[in-house]
């Protein structure tokens, strides 16, 4: 069974789920939507040709963590017992992965986490993430760490090496399906007319709730100054639907000409935008992995993160929350060819496409379909 409730899982997942389908005479793979994320999670499976066996329809208005993680847990409680799987795979950060492995365990399922071993070392950065993926990492039985990085925190935390397999990130499969596809235009003509804007564009991602407030503001405030700086720039800003994040975006850029905000994109749209932008600014997890496959320069847009080998490799760049710090960094990058050359062509750190492949070779691996455990991922 695989759990997903978040656009991310859903990407992320998808190719998890064909992967296993592709072997019909081993797997009858089940997948269960918490749906957390109605809307953006419809979207990606949807693009992907999945259709839950199970939806459990959590998502209300307003929802809060404990509201999300009650009824996370009393609907997989519902299904485990009726037909229990024997592999439970969870993935990434979000809610679904450690509640899926919580609602496992108590049943005795085997866990199998996706996007392991993850670290910033705060708990309360990224929120709440951090702390559920470090929970989901003690229930789990089979850890696929997409580095490693994340191979060497979790045997750092004890995680027998034996159980820890690295496999590149699967965000890399589902990101270079799509890039490959004829995606037909954007139905929205404002979509349409940015990305036909003759200059450059930077495209903004920001939602983080550690971000709200105060570090949101000056965030908007920034990309405004930039604006100002730069008259060949246009923003593209696909604008998380919480009010939070909303009423403050529409505030400071919403009267700008050149800033074009919208909805929250299909994945589709994601990439298609990622590899029109110039440079990306976001608080995402997800994009400092995919922007590096599509040559595109990053700047973080908080002060840890979990996904350091970007940082390391130059693919990306951490640059907090302060006004100032994230115009210095974007105006060297829209100034410095060579600066911003050196960020585009360094090496992806985070995977090859085959990420998906050599997770369905460990779990045939441990169910005794296969002889021998695949070969690991490296750069």
């Amino acid at each position: 069974m695989a759990v997903v409730g978040t656009r991310p899982d859903a990407i992320k997942m998808a190719p998890v789920v064909h992967a296993l389908r592709a072997f019909p005479g081993e797997f009858r793979c089940v997948v269960t939507a918490t749906a957390q994320h109605r809307q953006m999670l419809d979207q990606v499976l949807a693009l992907f040709g999945i259709v839950p066996d199970h939806d459990l329809d959590i998502m209300t208005e307003g929802q809060s963590l404990a509201d999300i993680t009650v009824r996370t847990l009393a609907g997989l409680e519902g299904i485990l017992p009726g037909g229990p799987p024997d592999l439970v795979v969870v993935q990434g950060d979000a809610a679904p992965s450690f509640i899926g492995a919580l609602a496992a365990f108590y049943r005795k399922i085997p866990v199998a986490h996706v996007e392991a071993g993850l670290r910033t070392a705060d708990k309360y950065q990224p929120f709440p993430e951090e702390m559920y993926r470090r929970m989901t990492s003690v229930l789990a039985d089979l850890h696929f760490a997409p580095t490693a990085a994340a191979r060497a925190n979790l045997e750092r935390e004890g995680v027998p090496p034996e159980r820890i397999t690295v496999t590149g990130n699967t965000v890399i499969d589902a990101l270079l399906d799509v890039a490959r596809r004829d995606a037909p235009p954007p139905g929205d003509p404002r979509l349409r007319a940015a990305l036909a804007h003759d200059g450059r564009r930077v495209l903004l991602t920001s939602h983080r709730r550690e971000n709200w407030g105060a570090p949101q503001r000056r965030i908007f405030l920034a990309i405004r100054d930039l604006l100002e700086r730069f008259p060949d720039l246009a923003l593209i800003f696909p604008v998380h639907p919480n009010p939070v994040v909303a009423e403050l975006a529409h505030e400071i850029l919403g009267a700008h000409p050149r800033a074009h905000l919208f909805g929250p994109f299909d994945y589709a749209t994601h990439v298609g935008c990622m590899k029109a932008a110039t440079l990306i600014l976001t608080d995402s997890g997800g994009i400092q992995e995919e922007a590096p496959a599509l040559g595109r320069p990053v700047l973080v847009l908080r002060e840890t993160t979990e996904r350091p080998e970007g940082v390391q490799a130059g693919t990306a760049r951490l640059v907090g929350t302060d006004r100032a710090a994230i115009v210095e960094a974007a105006s060297l990058l829209l100034t410095d060819a060579g600066v911003y050359g050196r960020m585009s062509r360094a090496r992806n750190p985070y995977g090859d496409g085959r990420a998906a492949e050599r997770i369905v070779g460990v779990i045939r691996h441990y169910f005794g379909f296969a002889p021998n455990l695949p070969d690991a991922f490296s750069v």
